[in-house]
């Protein structure tokens, strides 16, 4: 009989790849709980880049993460301009941003209804990004 395998829910996910997101520095890392508003997946993870690289550096390493969850994204979206990538895993999406297009498209306002989902570090990542 196999072991039985571990499957990742969304809010794991979701906090895993916040978590990643902060240990490089993202700037407001942010995540919503849209479950109760749409059906097509559960949380937003929400956070910028200072910079390309960074925006592309968040990238990797939350992919990293998430990937040790077992995890892989369907699809990845707005890569090759580095200002507004989406990494989708279904049950959560990933939204990476350098920091001029978070202002303009300011999902937080679009989805002010969605609580914002509590996490370990969240306080270290807001509080980063006053500096």
């Amino acid at each position: 009989m196999p072991a039985s395998v571990h499957r990742a829910g969304s809010r794991e996910i979701a906090v895993t790849a916040a978590r990643a997101a902060a240990d490089k520095q993202a700037v407001d890392v942010t995540i919503l709980d849209v479950s109760g508003l749409i059906v097509i997946t559960d949380y937003f993870v929400i956070c910028s880049g200072t910079s390309d690289r960074q925006v592309k550096t968040l990238l990797e390493e939350v992919e990293k993460a998430v990937r040790e969850l077992g995890e892989r994204p369907v699809r990845r979206e707005g890569e090759a301009d580095a200002r507004w990538v989406l990494l989708d895993y279904i049950d959560v999406v990933v939204h990476v941003f350098a920091q001029e297009e978070r202002e303009y498209y300011d999902l937080e306002r679009l989805w002010r209804d969605a609580p914002r989902l509590p996490w370990e570090g969240s306080a270290q990542a807001a509080a980063a990004s006053l500096d």
